[in-house]
């Protein structure tokens, strides 16, 4: 049930690029304090190679704009939350790190 919760927070009205589906739905998972995280539109970028990153960047009305780099795109994501910039960046360092060691397996 918990998973159908996380899943209803992640509002997709566009596609994702590849790789970062996983990286959201376990931020959900991980923080009760963050409200939705709705992707933006994707564009491509040439300095976007490998793996997922996640930068935060400006605050916006009800939490936080971040930008996804991975497979030569980049992806706005708007994270509704009241995690401080700190506390939001220090939970995508771990999830993106647990994804990293996952994938190492």
């Amino acid at each position: 049930m918990r998973l159908r919760a996380n899943r209803n927070r992640l509002k997709i009205e566009h596609s994702i690029i590849d790789g970062l589906r996983d990286v959201l739905e376990e931020m959900l998972e991980a923080e009760d304090r963050i409200r939705s995280i709705v992707p933006g539109v994707i564009r491509k970028v040439r300095d976007a190679k490998g793996k997922v990153e996640i930068g935060v960047t400006v605050p916006v009305v009800n939490g936080w704009k971040a930008i996804a780099l991975a497979s030569g795109a980049r992806q706005e994501l708007f994270i509704s939350t009241d995690l401080k910039k700190e506390e939001l960046e220090a939970l995508i360092d771990a999830t993106l790190a647990q994804e990293k060691r996952r994938e190492e397996r």
